[in-house]
């Protein structure tokens, strides 16, 4: 079944494919792999209509999929597939802190913010709520690491999680990454606060009160819906 769903997705997305589409996509996604040309809803119907024809005996063969989509991949929305077929609704009774590893691979080896923010928001941030004695002490190991996408990952990953969110672990892995010049942690170290601020203001008030060395691309994004 695993060859049979890869070389379906192969084929699907050739078909798919517009090569008028795909030069401009690379060019806006900086991508040195090249693009089909299908657009995110045509893929998205793609997907479902792969994983329901294809489906997976087990978690390892889930595994396998994925990453011979990801590994393999000639174009970049074979990639997306293999993210896509993680988040199918299907196998939710597998997504569990064994999954890490596996997400891990995609966050490090795709290193870019298209792939990174949905493994972080949709995968480790529900991995994070059902398991946080295994998943926080991993989150906070990469907040203070070398790799920028481990540690983009640990500040938006409680993305979404609204009331539910562990606070301690974003400061901490906020704090880890304050002065930092990188574009990426910047703008992540933001998003977090003003996606929290839509349910606890009072709080992304006094962190930023608090924490007078955000830098202006940060508190600009943390308090964007909060000025009068």
């Amino acid at each position: 079944m695993t060859a049979e769903l890869v070389a379906a997705a192969r084929a699907g997305l050739a078909e798919l494919g517009d090569a008028a589409k795909a030069p401009r996509m690379q060019r806006y996604m900086k991508s040195a792999m090249p693009y089909r040309g299908v657009p995110t809803p045509a893929r998205r119907k793609l997907a479902n209509r792969l994983f329901r024809a294809h489906p997976l005996a087990d978690v390892a063969e889930f595994t396998a999929v994925t990453l011979q989509l990801w590994r393999e991949a000639e174009y970049r929305e074979e990639r997306y597939l293999a993210i896509d077929l993680t988040g199918h609704g299907a196998y939710r009774g597998w997504q569990n802190a064994d999954l890490l590893e596996l997400y891990e691979e995609l966050i490090v080896t795709g290193a870019w913010w298209d792939y990174v923010d949905e493994v972080a928001i949709r995968r480790i941030g529900p991995l994070l709520r059902a398991e946080p004695r295994v998943l926080k002490p991993v989150l906070l190991e990469w907040s203070t690491g070398q790799d920028r996408w481990r540690r983009r990952t640990s500040i938006i990953c409680q993305i979404g999680a609204k009331a539910a969110t562990d606070t301690e672990l974003l400061t901490q892995a906020i704090e880890a990454s304050i002065g930092e010049p990188d574009f990426f942690l910047r703008k992540g170290i933001g998003w977090a606060l003003r996606e929290l601020a839509k349910t606890d203001p009072e709080w992304v008030l006094a962190f930023a009160e608090d924490h007078g060395d955000l830098s202006p691309l940060s508190r600009r994004e943390a308090l964007k819906h909060l000025k009068n």
